[in-house]
């Protein structure tokens, strides 16, 4: 070996030792692997989801049976076959929402899955859902299955049920936003047919008539009025006629001491039609025009008029009517008594037909010429199938072609809503208008905002669409200007079918805000869905 190639030799060798010092860790022996699982083996699944998938498909298993026995006794409404699968989805839904949740809910977030907070129109589809989820990773149970058009279409055929449903009855819902209009007509718009095509140039899906008020000749002007329109702007609005029902309400006065005021802490006589001048002579006196409220009404029931602006107590009851003790109302210059005012007896079972003679006297008309028809009073279910009848005798071969809007204003209207739910929407096309203030008064304000959510639910899991309904944007409608708190009322309003406005000298500058409103709302929500659209601000 010559002197080149030992110098070689030496230079590699010293070479070895610097690498080692600068790289330790490769002089050292791997660490020794885990002995790999045969092949073909599956790892043993987590037990809380286990447990989990077991409490999920027994819950199903549940609501299943109980939904089922609900669904037999409602099944024998149903006589439009299209309204089978809603009816069985409401008697699920019942059947679910008869239970407390709520500790099932946070393990099901914690595991990634559903809360199942979402599933009022789709409820067995839901919870099969995350039963297979949870079969599929626990090896428990049924096996996940890929999601195909078919399946996805099925899992949100409620949702379209609702959609089809509204355009039915309250018009097709325009392009631009989530939520449809419906306006109430004036009076004094019969003799302007300009307000009805501005109304369809604006979008408006369908308009109200409120048949306590004016005359045939008047609202068969107000029709005309909607034709011409549609044939001015190629798209017709539908046509929602209310029935006025029974009318408990203030008529005529006596004064007392303070005039026809009345203050916190003093008391008022509400008297039957005719008999003010057997009140006592120092109290102010106000007549009821239904008398069946005074008679159903007792000493500790709570009576509220002029939309609860006045609160009372019955402290006695006579055969003339009752003595009211007033509990609040405006304490500086007190209430002044008018006539025509609405009178609430909300712990009182004023058991009146729902269908009055008035009413029936109207039928004839409205059932020749609305698209829907709008009851006033309804409280149960043989009050839907009393005016079902009456619409059967007016249009035997077609009844059912005509929609039926259940205004719920009472206790026993929330308490009978399934039930009268199912009786309509299984013989004819049904909307439900939330009457707030009448509902307010009766439940409670604070009560409002849990049960208007409560009906909206409901609704959905029956498939059925929702009008809501009382005071949207009234201060922008009568003055110009919208408060905060109404702009917000009216953006929750669009998880509803449809809106309801009533009249006012700056509608079509209402309904232009609404516009705008509800189409960025629709961006954010459907329903009880958050919809998670870009955001714009950051």
């Amino acid at each position: 070996m010559d002197e080149h190639d030992m110098t070689a030799v030496k230079s590699a060798a010293d070479a070895k030792p610097a690498t080692a010092r600068k790289n330790p860790a490769r002089t050292r022996k791997p660490a020794a692997s885990k002995p790999k699982a045969p092949e073909g083996t599956v790892p043993p699944a987590d037990p809380a989801l286990v447990e989990l998938q077991a409490d999920v498909a027994q819950l199903a298993a549940s609501v299943a049976a109980d939904g089922a026995a609900l669904a037999t006794r409602l099944g024998g409404w149903v006589e439009t076959p299209d309204f089978a699968p809603s009816a069985a989805n409401l008697s699920h839904y019942l059947a679910l929402r008869h239970r407390d949740l709520r500790l099932l809910q946070r393990r099901l977030m914690a595991a990634g899955l559903s809360s199942l907070g979402r599933a009022e129109s789709r409820v067995m589809p839901t919870l099969h859902a995350v039963e297979r989820l949870l079969g599929a990773v626990t090896g428990q149970g049924l096996a996940a299955s890929a999601s195909s058009a078919a399946q996805v279409e099925h899992f949100f055929a409620g949702e379209e049920r609702i959609r089809q449903r509204a355009d039915a009855l309250l018009g097709a819902l325009q392009e631009t936003r989530p939520t449809r209009l419906l306006v109430t007509v004036p009076g004094e718009a019969a003799g302007d047919p300009a307000f009805f095509t501005e109304l369809a140039n604006l979008g408006v899906e369908a308009v109200r008539i409120n048949c306590a008020h004016d005359a045939e000749s008047t609202w068969a002007s107000m029709i005309a009025h909607v034709e011409a329109a549609a044939h001015a702007s190629g798209r017709r609005m539908k046509v929602m006629m209310d029935l006025p029902g029974p009318k408990i309400r203030t008529g005529a006065l006596k004064t007392g001491k303070n005039g026809s005021r009345v203050f916190p802490e003093s008391e008022l006589a509400v008297v039957r039609s005719g008999h003010l001048d057997a009140a006592p002579r120092k109290l102010p006196a106000t007549e009821c025009e239904l008398g069946q409220a005074l008679e159903a009404a007792e000493p500790g029931h709570r009576v509220f008029i002029d939309d609860g602006k006045l609160a009372a107590t019955v402290l006695s009851a006579q055969d003339w009517g009752l003595v009211l003790g007033i509990d609040t109302g405006p304490e500086i210059e007190g209430y002044k008594l008018k006539p025509g005012k609405g009178i609430n007896f909300p712990d009182s079972d004023v058991l009146v037909p729902a269908l009055t003679a008035d009413d029936r006297d109207l039928l004839p008309f409205v059932a020749r010429h609305a698209d829907g028809v709008e009851f006033s009073f309804v409280q149960t279910p043989e009050d839907v199938e009393e005016l079902q009848a009456a619409l059967a005798r007016e249009r035997l071969e077609d009844w059912r072609s005509i929609g039926l809007v259940l205004k719920i204003k009472t206790r026993r209207a929330v308490r009978n809503l399934p039930d009268m739910l199912v009786r309509a929407a299984g013989r004819q096309p049904t909307a439900v208008l939330i009457a707030r203030g009448d509902l307010a008064v009766e439940i409670g304000f604070a009560r409002l905002a849990e049960m208007q959510e409560e009906i909206l639910w409901l609704c959905e899991a029956a498939h059925v669409p929702v009008i809501w309904a009382t005071q949207v944007m009234e201060s922008l409608m009568k003055t110009g200007i919208a408060s905060r708190g109404e702009m917000t009322d009216a953006a929750m309003a669009a998880r509803a079918e449809c809106i309801m406005l009533n009249k006012g000298p700056h509608l079509f500058r209402g309904i232009a805000v609404l516009e705008g409103l509800l189409t960025r709302m629709g961006g954010h929500m459907h329903k009880k869905a958050h919809l998670l659209r870009s955001l714009q601000s950051w």
